[in-house]
């Protein structure tokens, strides 16, 4: 029975979204090898079949996370869709306050190509519809500029700076915080 690639749940003219699976393992370890010059200082994506099955694992098993694979259409060994990056929503808190937390890495084949601006925009459009969350919040690095540049470009608002947020790369980094709300979205 031959396979056949897991359905978008969203897509635009270049790019469609969809979850994580476990087959995904060997493409998105390979382009994460592949873009490590690309993703240091600021990101460590899984670059092994037991670091992506652990990582993977917690994106479809703990409902406080949803990952998602920013694909590129057409471009696959097999005229489907190739892996241009991906978008995980953190820390998902229901009830009162319906937010999650996003980080995101494009793979350096794709970087600077608009399809992560595309995939970003149907995830956080996704978060607001189906996943019916009301507030999206990046936490950038100051010197990461082009993940800076990708909020912004995506109606992100920067809100404020944390001193030693997170623990990143062996040290405690500063964070600017960038937000969107479902509101800012649906009328902008």
């Amino acid at each position: 029975m031959p396979h056949t690639a897991p359905r978008h749940l969203a897509e635009g003219p270049r790019v469609g979204i969809r979850h994580f699976t476990y087959e995904d393992g060997a493409e998105f370890t390979a382009r994460a090898r592949e873009s490590k010059d690309l993703h240091h200082p600021w990101l460590f994506p899984p670059d092994s079949a037991q670091a992506y099955e652990a990582y993977a694992s917690r994106l479809i098993e703990d409902r406080s996370k949803a990952g998602f694979l920013v694909c590129e259409k057409g471009t696959g060994p097999t005229g489907g869709a190739s892996l241009a990056g991906f978008v995980n929503i953190n820390n998902i808190v229901q009830g009162g306050f319906l937010s999650g937390a996003l980080g995101y890495g494009a793979f350096a084949h794709a970087a600077g190509r608009g399809l992560m601006r595309e995939g970003l925009d149907l995830v956080v459009r996704y978060a607001f519809g189906p996943m019916r969350l009301h507030r999206l919040e990046i936490n950038v690095q100051p010197g990461n500029a082009a993940s800076i540049a990708l909020a912004r470009a995506c109606g992100f608002h920067l809100e404020g700076f944390s001193p030693r947020m997170l623990f990143i790369d062996g040290a405690w980094r500063d964070h600017q915080r960038w937000a969107v709300t479902a509101e800012t979205v649906t009328s902008g």
